[in-house]
């Protein structure tokens, strides 16, 4: 076994050496801009919000308990497979390979939807795409994330970082628009498709799947391959999870505060990823939003979203993520606390909104904080480990919100059960030290 450097030593000041080219950074970014189709379209504002969980699947209460619970499996998958896959890149020097195959099968799983027909026996089917979708996008995004190491510094990590957020959210916003006024909002759509059997969103699948393909291919073109690290050797798939166990053995001893970032961004994040899968479901379960309710909302939400993340990238390269992370779970807990005991359309607008400008800074400086730990040669490993913590409790926040739904028997109910798991992330990271800043010339 190899003895890599402590996970929080930082590079030294050769590596802060040429960043990403201008195109580098667009192709990169592309790639959040097409899984917003995956994020925004499917999991949070239409083919979830307004279809799966819909009447026609059993109704919205039975509809969000059961995409809470196989989400929560496909969290379990996550958090076993993320680790090694991240490691085995590392040792391979394959992470465009692999980012490209787990992309592809995303869209494929996307959109497989298709065959989701508005009955209620196919509700478990939608749930499981939706999940196993999930699963591969978490894993791609192990690689994605690492390859911000490759076009970015020490200095300039907090901007790139809060730009690929922004992508993604304005990428939202324009598949979002096109699918509603082609798709969702006509009577007879493009190619003459109809509300009949649930074609309008079944086609959103097959839309969502070509715009992940179509713009996750840049990257496959714009960012080279990166290279082996030559201290590692290939290694089988069952040898990674004892080399995973001999990392963490080594944080635990001489970087302890990574560790502990890393239990606390996994609860954390879990709130997060709530935030955006159960979301539009609570918007129109329990507030009342009709289909043209979500979509204004969603792009108005995708708008601050992008700001709250660009802005992110500022704070993040003069402050330290740290501060950027506690600012925005304080938010997001008073945003969250106050729609629990308000009602009506104009408080979710209001809070809503406040959610959305928050969920983005708070994405962007966890991967930002993990950037700036990470050791050269070991981005993937590390980010995996990131990946794997990040779902190692994912568990947590989709039974929390199924099980305030069942306790009470309402869906409000469960915005409780998410507010109870970013309560517990903050209390967990304030503890944290937070990352030494480099500045360009130091």
């Amino acid at each position: 076994m190899t003895n890599p450097p402590p996970a929080a030593a930082f590079p030294t000041a050769e590596q802060f050496k040429k960043p990403g080219t201008t195109w580098q950074i667009i192709a990169w970014s592309l790639w959040d801009w097409g899984g917003a189709a995956f994020n925004a379209v499917m999991t949070t504002f239409i083919f979830t919000a307004l279809y799966l969980t819909g009447d026609a699947f059993g109704g919205p209460d039975r509809a969000s308990a059961v995409l809470g619970l196989t989400t929560a499996l496909g969290g379990v998958a996550i958090a076993l497979l993320a680790p090694v896959t991240g490691q085995r890149t590392d040792h391979s020097g394959r992470r465009k390979l692999w980012l490209g195959i787990n992309t592809l099968i995303v869209a494929l799983l996307t959109g497989a939807c298709f065959f989701v027909q508005p009955h209620e026996s196919y509700l478990l089917l939608g749930c499981l795409l939706i999940a196993a979708g999930h699963v591969f996008f978490e894993i791609a995004g192990v690689n994605y994330n690492a390859m911000l190491l490759q076009i970015s510094t020490k200095t300039t990590i907090g901007k790139i970082s809060g730009f690929g957020w922004a992508a993604g959210y304005l990428g939202g916003i324009v598949a979002l628009l096109f699918v509603y006024f082609a798709l969702v909002k006509p009577d007879v759509g493009i190619f003459g498709i109809t509300s009949a059997d649930g074609m309008t969103y079944r086609a959103v699948a097959v839309f969502s799947a070509l715009w992940i393909i179509a713009f996750a291919i840049p990257v496959m073109f714009a960012i080279p391959e990166a290279p082996r690290n030559p201290n590692m050797s290939k290694i089988g798939f069952f040898r990674a999870y004892l080399e995973l166990w001999h990392t963490i053995v080594r944080l635990s001893r001489t970087s302890r505060h990574t560790l502990f970032f890393l239990i606390a961004s996994a609860v954390f994040r879990d709130g997060l990823a709530a935030i955006f899968t159960f979301g539009a479901i609570i918007a129109v379960g329990t507030f009342g939003f009709k289909p043209g309710d979500v979509l204004i909302f969603a792009i108005a939400g995708n708008v601050v979203a992008a700001i709250g993340a660009l802005s992110a990238g500022f704070f993040d390269d003069k402050v330290g993520p740290k501060a950027v992370i506690v600012t925005s779970l304080v938010g997001l807990i008073v945003s969250a606390t106050a729609l629990f005991f308000l009602e009506g359309k104009t408080a979710f607008w209001i809070f809503g909104l406040l959610l959305t400008l928050f969920v983005g800074p708070a994405q962007s400086s966890a991967r930002t904080f993990i950037g700036r730990l990470a050791p050269e040669g070991q981005e993937g490993e590390l980010f995996g480990l990131y990946a794997t913590t990040g779902r190692a409790v994912s568990f947590l926040a989709p039974v929390l919100f199924t099980l305030f739904i069942t306790q009470f028997g309402s869906q409000r109910w469960g915005i409780l059960g998410i507010v109870v798991v970013l309560v517990i992330g903050l209390a967990l990271l304030l503890p944290v030290k937070k990352p030494e800043l480099h500045t360009a010339g130091r």
